[in-house]
């Protein structure tokens, strides 16, 4: 059985929360400068990571999952296509719906900006973290990981 948390320890795990929050956003947010993607809005590229996760999808599909009504889905998509990065088939089993999937453009990009982050996070940690830090960040994705598990 777990113990109730004292006030002392409630504000300290809601300080360490806030704190983590903000780091994990300063990183998503070096690691998107690092990735040369252009100047893709959040909603954008939350679409290509689910296309790319898990494949083809028809915009009311997409606006489900990102819970979004599909005209401003549509949008998205629109601008997504407006640059080379998604195209769409008419879905085989209801010709009214477009069946939407990256481009090979895409793909390359999204590659091609997974080196970028992997090189640029890399060469970070190995300047900036002695080994036995590097230990402590390998200890600290493992327990991310167990907050993260669903």
């Amino acid at each position: 059985m777990s113990e109730i948390p004292s006030n002392t320890d409630v504000a300290r795990i809601t300080a360490l929360a806030g704190e983590l929050r903000v780091v994990v956003g300063q990183l998503k947010r070096r690691l998107r400068e690092q990735s040369n993607l252009g100047d893709l809005s959040w909603t954008q590229l939350r679409v290509l990571s689910r296309l790319d996760r898990e494949g083809p999808a028809t915009v009311t599909a997409l606006a489900r999952a990102e819970g979004i009504r599909p005209q401003s889905m549509g949008e998205t998509v629109a601008a997504l296509k407006a640059v080379g990065f998604v195209s769409g088939k008419p879905d085989p089993n209801d010709g009214r719906q477009t069946v939407l999937s990256l481009t090979p453009a895409c793909v390359k990009a999204i590659k091609s900006g997974r080196a970028a982050n992997d090189d640029w996070l890399s060469k970070a940690i190995s300047a900036r973290l002695e080994a036995s830090e590097q230990e402590q960040l390998a200890a600290a994705i493992e327990l991310l990981k167990r907050i993260i598990a669903t």
